[in-house]
């Protein structure tokens, strides 16, 4: 990108050129996800683009692995990241956030109806199991923590750590409740499991440069006006109480 002119915000530049650039990684149904046609959709999709509307900038979404998001949000190659992110006290040490704009919590996708009834970490941790996590999530982070006898592997792609699962070369994966609970919807024959009631609470947030407290503010005050006038509420309800948009995908 061209030096910024001296002075001149992030928030100044992103103005200028009329654009937000957000990266996402485009395979974490519901909150995000490529649709038979090619285009990027999902539940952080429509509140992104109700914030760009808000703030009357074009969105461009910018489609990376998950692990690769926030080092490029550092290098001010994207302007935000809106891709499932937990916000974490190790994060906000490197980036901004604002939110959470939706509550989750780490649950499992298995085919083992005794993984599937667990209520805790504790009941999990048993040597000769293998369990799969997406790279540099928090899931994998907790798995590493929470699971010292069990085998950890780590998956680049949420699809890629599902047919782990269906194909029994890991006993379970742990991800977000609604990325489980799609996965379920999506797999009706396979036999596939998920958890009741979530075993964390994890707050997703929208990363934003560390530097530009401007920037922050704006989307901070346009996400509240989402929440308050209930748009927030009506897309969680169709990307997360039902299971229509599934047509869309491939």
């Amino acid at each position: 990108p061209e030096p910024a002119a001296v002075g001149a915000s992030r928030l100044q530049q992103i103005v200028a050129s009329g654009t937000l650039r957000v990266g996402l990684s485009g395979d974490q149904p519901p909150f995000n996800l490529t649709a038979r046609d090619g285009r990027i959709v999902g539940f952080e999709v429509d509140v992104v683009e109700a914030l760009g509307d808000a703030m009357g900038l074009e969105v461009s979404l910018v489609q990376m692995p998950f692990e690769a998001l926030l080092p490029a949000l550092e290098r001010g190659e994207l302007d935000l990241v809106m891709s499932g992110v937990t916000i974490t006290a190790e994060r906000n040490a490197r980036v901004a956030f604002v939110g959470p704009y939706f509550v989750s919590g780490k649950s499992l996708l298995t085919r083992t109806p005794a993984i599937a009834e667990v209520g805790s970490f504790a009941a999990l941790d048993v040597p000769g199991r293998t369990y799969v996590a997406l790279a540099g999530s928090t899931s994998e982070a907790l798995a590493r923590e929470q699971l010292p006898s069990a085998r950890i592997v780590t998956t680049p792609d949420y699809e890629g750590g599902i047919e782990q699962v269906r194909s029994g070369r890991a006993d379970a994966l742990i991800a977000d409740y609604a990325i489980c609970q799609v996965a379920v919807w999506r797999n009706p024959d396979a036999g596939l499991l998920t958890l009741g009631t979530p075993l964390t609470a994890e707050p997703l947030g929208i990363a934003l440069p560390p530097d530009d407290p401007l920037l922050v503010n704006l989307v901070e005050n346009h996400l509240r006006t989402l929440e308050y006038t209930g748009v927030l509420t009506q897309l969680k309800v169709r990307w997360l109480g039902d299971s229509a948009w599934l047509s869309e995908l491939p």
